[in-house]
């Protein structure tokens, strides 16, 4: 439909607009936006398909002062609907987001950027979060599975939103809750992390995007197996050489109780760096601070068994 408007804006008579013409976006129209690279908080995020995205973490849910503010695809946030806010996903996709402490498990619409506090992985909608069972705590250790990319708003098929119309789209606030690419539980049949702070460079562009999976955002809640126990780590880094890593824990060292975990992945051994483990998140957050602030930007905070 916002394809179809700036093809009727464009056989207007009369001559041309100028280049710093102003494009209507009607309200909350909402578009398809994968979006350039950013910057927050000194930290550089590439917003990329990611069809195999599947990631462990710490979830958090929106507070009520962002209840009908426009998203960062265009839309209204609404905390009685199930969306969320993600870093690097498109928008908007449907994601599967599973309680791993109480095995609850539903769908909900990715149309937000967010979280961009240190020690989250996604944050929800309020009413996402009641149905999860986590409204009350607070924060949850979950995982979130790419399920595919969600209908627009009025139930319009996505297409490429022509580039003049994303950029006429305001800003978000950004004053989510927390962040970091999580690790696998496993056990968890989930996939290893994607790095997202200070990448060198944006992956490329898929040339076939990733089709849209006819599971559809309806509030259901499932219950499904999970991990009998879990922890929380913060990791500052994971190399394929052993030698790295010693030289990462070795600068790191001033933050205390450093140790390196290899786990080997796909045939390949990979070498992690770590504080923990830890049961209670506030200890967690505590140890995350302390790693960052001798330099280590790419730290998460990640669950594991």
């Amino acid at each position: 439909m916002l394809a179809a408007t700036v093809a009727a804006c464009a056989t207007r008579p009369g001559p041309p607009p100028p280049e710093n013409h102003e494009v209507s976006v009607p309200s909350a129209a909402g578009i398809y936006k994968i979006g350039n690279p950013y910057q927050q908080d000194g930290i550089w995020y590439y917003p990329h398909e990611q069809p195999d995205y599947d990631e462990t973490g710490v979830a958090s849910w929106y507070g009520a002062e962002f209840h009908g503010q426009r998203t960062a695809n265009g839309e209204i946030f609404d905390s009685n609907s199930l969306t969320a806010a993600h870093r690097t996903l498109p928008m908007p996709v449907n994601v599967r987001v599973t309680n791993l402490q109480n095995g609850r498990s539903l769908i909900v619409r990715v149309n937000d950027r967010g979280p961009f506090a240190r020690g989250r992985i996604i944050d929800v909608s309020a009413r996402a979060a009641d149905l999860l069972g986590f409204k009350n705590q607070g924060t949850a250790r979950v995982r979130v599975t790419y399920m595919g990319r969600a209908l627009l708003p009025g139930g319009h098929e996505i297409e490429e939103t022509p580039p003049e119309i994303a950029s006429a789209v305001p800003a978000a606030p950004t004053a989510k809750v927390d962040m970091s690419a999580l690790n696998v539980i496993p056990g968890a049949t989930t996939t290893p992390p994607v790095q997202v702070g200070q990448l060198p460079e944006p992956p490329p562009a898929s040339l076939t995007p990733p089709p849209r999976v006819e599971e559809p955002v309806t509030g259901q809640v499932t219950q499904v197996p999970v991990p009998t126990v879990t922890h929380l780590y913060v990791q500052a880094g994971a190399f394929s050489t052993r030698a790295n890593a010693e030289r990462l824990k070795t600068r790191l060292s001033a933050a205390g109780g450093l140790l390196i975990s290899p786990i080997t992945r796909n045939g390949q051994t990979l070498y992690r760096v770590r504080v923990g483990p830890f049961d209670d998140l506030s200890a967690a957050d505590a140890a995350l601070a302390r790693v960052v602030k001798l330099g280590s930007n790419d730290a998460q905070i990640v669950v594991d068994q």
